[in-house]
């Protein structure tokens, strides 16, 4: 059994590193971090659906079961998280291309993955973890791509920021939240799957402390602008107002 997940994860860290090497072959006059990217969103999407399937089909329910045995989907789905988490660590090391917070993220991820495939058990709560986490990452990364494309400062930005905030404020944090407090109350998660739990949460807060900066800056700046276009459409109103006079 160990020795499957041992390759299952191999087998997912080459995946992903293939992909990687693709398309960086594929976009040659772009950066390594397009390519990068690129993977990222590719691992968001996938794990998103997956993680979510999991959680609300197939089940068991996370808010229910914490600390429940690991069914085969599950350990599939870590297995395919560890090898990308694996992958996209090791690129922010060797390109210095993160902070601390996340490559503590990547760390913390990585060690909770890894326990709950030894332990055979609390797969329910990490996937729903997994859930949480990567279901922002695509708004994330077209951010990322349209700022690239210059695109960025247009409706569609707006829109793509908007929905980034309100997922993350929703999910992450309104409903992990709700996650932390079914774990810490259920005696069945071991303790230090718990102190991840909560280590995790508080790196999403961490990231809603700047996000919240970034939502108030991008609101201030667009209210200027506003104000700077309606003063020049009344100035424009009242001249044309005293001209007729």
């Amino acid at each position: 059994m160990v020795a499957t997940m041992v390759l299952q994860v191999a087998f997912s860290l080459i995946g992903w590193f293939s992909l990687y090497t693709w398309s960086c072959h594929w976009f040659k006059g772009r950066t390594y971090e397009w390519s990068c990217r690129l993977v990222t969103l590719t691992h968001g999407v996938l794990a998103t659906c997956l993680s979510g399937y999991i959680s609300f089909i197939d089940g068991p329910w996370p808010m229910s079961y914490p600390g429940s045995p690991n069914t085969t989907l599950q350990v599939h789905a870590l297995c395919m998280s560890l090898g990308y988490f694996l992958f996209d660590l090791g690129w922010c090391v060797y390109f210095q291309a993160e902070g601390a917070l996340m490559l503590a993220h990547h760390t913390v991820s990585i060690l909770g993955i890894t326990v709950s495939l030894a332990l055979g058990e609390s797969a329910a709560e990490v996937n729903g973890v997994i859930f949480g986490s990567e279901i922002t990452n695509p708004l994330l990364q077209a951010r990322w791509f349209l700022r690239e494309k210059g695109l960025y400062h247009t409706l569609t930005g707006d829109v793509v920021d908007f929905f980034f905030v309100v997922l993350f404020t929703g999910v992450r944090i309104g409903v992990g939240a709700w996650l932390m407090y079914c774990v810490l109350m259920s005696p069945k998660p071991k303790w230090f799957i718990k102190v991840g739990g909560v280590i995790m949460y508080t790196v999403s807060w961490v990231f809603m402390v700047s996000i919240c900066r970034f939502a108030r800056r991008k609101s201030m700046k667009k209210y200027h602008a506003w104000r700077s276009r309606w003063s020049k459409e009344m100035n424009l109103n009242t001249n044309g107002h005293l001209k007729d006079h």
